[in-house]
């Protein structure tokens, strides 16, 4: 494992720094840099006006969306150098946190089921900040299992006819796009009659209902579709195609949400050495120590697993504090589901990658409207 930068690497850090220097947004780092998971606000100002203007900043001096290509908003650079520049960016990368589904999901599915003119026109202000985009999977009768999806999508003519509702959906009540995973052939096989589109948030006949969650924020929503009309021309890969194409966004999401998830082992170790049990600090209850040095083994190793990926970069063999740790705590969980439950993972890691047997699926090869539901008859 090397810590060290090339040259060329050192010269893009040097870069980086000085322009960071000179344009973030210094008067909220003290507060980003107290937020955590599930709590990232300004108390005197609107952090998603902040984050777009810090994002169009970027944008307009070529910090933007690094790795993609510059004719779509990018700057072209190596994984490596996207790498620096989260490193360099630090606390005012959580400003990002609000783009990263339309950076790690929705643009990359975009990138490569598009039209060559679609991608043109509107993935640059996708990589400004200026428009938002969220991604519509989860329906409340299919839990994680997407392709036991039922919102329906009907071809009229040039265009089609949308109807149904979608979950737990990120950023919804903010987001100007969207990409849209639908049933299209109820008579064929649940992952064989599905097609994706992307469509306008302010379409007619969308309508949002945020959630209310434990920690008293709202991020997630309920999406409605009643007879929302979407043209062919915004169909992405081909009809009943779709898981193929939805495969593409989930693995990028499995990605960036890994990779962007902070341990809150600092948040709770802080936590535990300022809480009194009784009449002694809780780091001194000798089970306290011991559940904190666990976790902090696993965050060691989770670090320099990182550490090691990054320096495979650099080497070009790898592509590409109560308050705080309770909002952190309760807002776990949907960090475990949205990338993927660890009964999902574990299903993707055996088959896909140790080649094992799948699970036994009864409603695999089951035509989609053939499969029984509660209450159906």
């Amino acid at each position: 494992m090397n810590f060290d930068d090339t040259p060329q690497e050192v010269a893009f850090r040097a870069e980086a720094r000085r322009w960071i220097a000179a344009n973030a947004p210094r008067q909220y780092e003290a507060e980003l840099r107290k937020s955590s998971l599930g709590r990232t606000r300004l108390k005197d100002a609107n952090i998603l006006e902040v984050a777009k203007a810090w994002q169009k900043k970027k944008a307009d001096a070529g910090w933007a969306c690094l790795h993609w290509p510059k004719e779509y908003g990018g700057r072209g650079a190596s994984p490596i150098e996207r790498v620096i520049w989260q490193q360099e960016e630090g606390a005012f990368g959580k400003l990002s946190a609000m783009f990263i589904i339309g950076h790690g999901m929705c643009g990359p599915t975009m990138m490569a089921y598009a039209g060559e003119e679609q991608k043109r026109k509107y993935l640059p202000p996708l990589a400004s900040g200026e428009k938002i985009w969220c991604q519509l999977f989860s329906e409340p009768a299919g839990g994680s299992d997407v392709a036991g999806l039922r919102t329906r999508a009907e071809k009229r003519g040039d265009d089609w006819i949308v109807n149904g509702q979608k979950i737990w959906t990120s950023g919804a009540h903010y987001s100007d796009y969207g990409i849209l995973l639908t049933r299209t052939d109820p008579t064929s096989p649940k992952h064989k009659g599905l097609t994706m589109f992307f469509l306008d948030m302010k379409s007619k006949g969308v309508e949002v209902r945020p959630i209310k969650q434990a920690n008293g924020q709202s991020e997630f929503n309920e999406v409605y579709f009643n007879d929302v009309k979407i043209p062919d021309a915004q169909r992405l890969g081909e009809i009943n195609d779709g898981w193929n194409v939805a495969l593409t966004t989930l693995m990028n999401e499995r990605m960036s949400i890994g990779a962007g998830v902070a341990t809150g082992f600092p948040e709770i170790f802080e936590f535990c050495s300022n809480l009194m049990l009784e009449d002694t600090p809780a780091i001194d209850d000798r089970n306290v120590r011991s559940k904190l040095a666990n976790w902090a083994v696993k965050a060691s190793g989770l670090k320099y697993t990182s550490f090691r990926a990054i320096s495979a970069l650099s080497r070009g063999e790898q592509a590409e504090l109560a308050g705080r740790f309770q909002a952190m705590l309760l807002r776990a969980p949907g960090t475990r589901v949205e990338g993927g439950t660890d009964e999902i993972m574990r299903n993707i890691i055996a088959e896909r990658v140790l080649g094992l047997p799948g699970d036994i699926r009864v409603d695999k090869d089951v035509p989609f409207n053939q499969i029984p539901t509660k209450g159906r008859t």
